[in-house]
């Protein structure tokens, strides 16, 4: 097992974090792909699994296109998968990497289960919503290695603020897991057919809240209370990098992003629902759903390895300067 130091080393540390790259590119074109089965209508396409008709290629014609090519592309993220957990098993001394290597081959194995379960048991909503949410837990985890693995993460030192309030790591963490949430939401109507059952946008019935709340309705105006929420946590996270963090690029650039991120993921819906769910404004919606989450989890990861709360500060020069009290007494 090679030192921590040796890890620093230029070609080895950006060997495997290229790689760590490519596989979450790879999961990124897998995403999309998936929003493109749901948003053509071909997730039955191809009525087995894991053969298609019977056969490894079958005639790309029709939803079969779709379907088959998403099986094609998870196969290859499949593989990459396996390729980057044993790098990282092999040549990675810090255990909470490799951990994190290893749950992410372990659910990369559930994620076709549930792909496979989805299309055998013909769409049930459960089983779908849970193969949706397993992909961006797994896309999470890729995204993670690639932080990590990242040499500025190893070689610096975590940087000290003089921030007070609500520690920046804790609010982006907050923004993290509603956009997951959020997802979630998406994934369920999506399922169930729900997306234009609210037809207008931005009002709902040309109300601001709809009069009836039978479920499909309940969901999709979750969906939008959602958005809502998300919203008001990424600018309130960007404008706090913004204000307080403008002088550490690894934050800054990240925290950039996200709001663009954000501009155009909320476009996207709207585009979605004028368009009455046409296949590239929904697919792509899916698709930047995604990178938003990738994007606020980088962040977040970056916040609690660069960033410490004033009152960390404050508890370490207390007791230095304990330490330097009792060591004039002794003295």
């Amino acid at each position: 097992m090679p030192e921590y130091g040796e890890l620093r080393g230029e070609t080895k540390a950006t060997g495997l974090h290229r790689f760590a790259i490519f596989t979450a590119s790879a999961t990124f074109v897998l995403i999309f792909v998936g929003g493109l089965v749901t948003s053509t209508g071909s997730a039955l396409a191809v009525p087995d699994w894991p053969l298609s008709f019977g056969t490894l290629f079958p005639a790309m014609t029709g939803g079969v296109l779709y379907e088959h090519g998403h099986r094609m592309v998870a196969g290859l993220v499949a593989l990459l998968t396996l390729a980057l957990t044993l790098w990282v098993v092999r040549r990675e001394p810090r255990r909470g990497v490799r951990v994190m290597a290893v749950c992410a081959l372990g659910l990369v194995l559930v994620q076709a289960v549930l792909g496979g379960l989805t299309v055998l048991f013909k769409l049930p909503l459960a089983i779908a919503v849970a193969h949706a949410g397993c992909a961006q837990a797994f896309f999470c985890l890729v995204v993670s290695l690639c932080v990590v693995t990242n040499r500025r993460w190893v070689g610096e030192e975590p940087r000290t603020f003089d921030r007070g309030g609500l520690p920046l790591a804790s609010l982006a963490a907050l923004t993290t897991a509603c956009i997951y949430a959020q997802i979630l939401i998406g994934a369920l109507m999506r399922h169930m057919g729900a997306g234009l059952v609210i037809p207008d946008f931005p009002l709902s019935f040309g109300r601001l809240v709809p009069d009836r709340f039978p479920f499909p309705v309940a969901v999709n105006f979750a969906h939008r209370m959602g958005a809502l929420v998300v919203a008001i946590l990424i600018l309130w996270t960007v404008f706090r990098v913004i204000r307080f963090y403008r002088g550490l690029p690894v934050l800054y650039r990240v925290a950039l992003l996200l709001g663009a991120l954000l501009i155009v993921q909320v476009s996207l819906g709207a585009l979605t629902v004028w368009s009455g769910r046409a296949v590239v404004p929904t697919t792509a919606h899916v698709a930047l759903g995604a990178a938003l989450l990738a994007t606020s989890l980088t962040l977040t990861l970056r916040a609690f390895r660069f960033t410490r709360p004033l009152a960390a500060d404050l508890a370490a020069l207390g007791q230095a300067g304990i330490k330097a009290t009792a060591g004039r007494a002794r003295a």
